[in-house]
């Protein structure tokens, strides 16, 4: 099909070095600013005008954004960007953030993840981004900051909408942070699209378990659902029904049926709402098997 937009529309390009200079930029022209990290989904929507923004500020000229920390009392802190690559090439994120890393895998191709950012994947916004569910489990907290000031938010109360977030017009995201883990904490990411490398989930399931001596069954788990809502939601009543139910197989079914009762799909050109309903089920039950497998616990 040819292309309606064969290039880019006319935009000014600054690559500020220092925070204080890039917040001076979209102060200056607050309705008419792009930041962006890696641009993967930027200059793609730029180019099919969804936005037309006359000033594009590149993040990736300013050193302490592309930084990945891990602190054993503090956790993980990964810079606005810092690429996917480097993120699953730092060793300690890959040991204690393995379900992360997993998601990341998903995402495009090995070319694409040398540019694209988790923190990019996240403000993008989109139900279907393979790494928001992963950084939703792990508790994870993004840092916003503007010329007014810094602000923190927590990754479940950032979205509002289909590429929508609480973020300001001047305001951009710093990093975001994710807790240091329960100890014992397992995962699993399962998810299923139309090809098996470069495509965006049809649906998707993140599983986070780990012991809890306040729950009935010893363990608390954390569900969220990708692809299958305006956003990436969490499935509060299957994570009720396993901290209060004796874990066995029949409960961790029923379980993922409510995972598949608490996702609203829409049907696309990619799948109808039935078949991503019916994957959400599947997908949350291996995915559910395997962290009770990980676990040490027999169904």
């Amino acid at each position: 099909m040819k292309q309606p937009y064969p290039r880019l529309p006319d935009f000014k390009y600054r690559q500020p070095k220092t925070m204080a200079e890039a917040l001076d930029v979209l102060a200056r022209h607050p309705e008419q600013s792009r930041p962006y990290a890696g641009g993967t989904d930027c200059f793609v929507q730029i180019r099919d005008r969804r936005y037309l923004p006359a000033y594009i500020v590149d993040l990736k000229g300013i050193p302490e954004l592309a930084e990945i920390q891990f602190d054993e009392k503090t956790g993980l802190r990964i810079g606005a960007t810092a690429s996917m690559n480097s993120l699953m090439q730092h060793t300690q994120a890959s040991a204690h953030y393995p379900v992360l890393m997993d998601s990341a895998r998903e995402v495009a191709g090995y070319q694409l993840r040398t540019r694209a950012t988790v923190v990019g994947n996240i403000c993008n916004a989109s139900p279907c981004g393979d790494t928001i569910g992963p950084c939703m489990v792990y508790a994870g907290v993004m840092h916003l900051v503007s010329k007014e000031g810094k602000r923190d938010v927590p990754l479940a109360e950032f979205f509002i909408g289909p590429g929508k977030t609480v973020m300001k017009t001047g305001e951009f995201a710093m990093r975001i942070t994710l807790p240091v883990a329960p100890e014992g904490t397992q995962g699993s990411y399962k998810s299923i699209g139309r090809n098996k490398m470069g495509d965006l989930a049809i649906a998707a399931v993140t599983v986070l378990g780990y012991p809890d001596k306040n729950c009935t069954s010893g363990y608390r788990f954390k569900i969220a659902l990708t692809a299958v809502a305006p956003t990436v939601i969490l499935a509060e009543d299957a994570q009720v029904l396993l901290c209060e139910e004796k874990l066995d197989g029949s409960v961790i079914e029923r379980a993922a049926q409510l995972c598949a009762e608490a996702s609203k799909p829409i049907t696309d050109i990619r799948g109808t709402a039935e078949y991503r309903k019916d994957m959400i089920r599947v997908l949350a039950l291996r995915g559910l098997q395997e962290t009770c497998e990980k676990l040490g616990l027999r169904l």
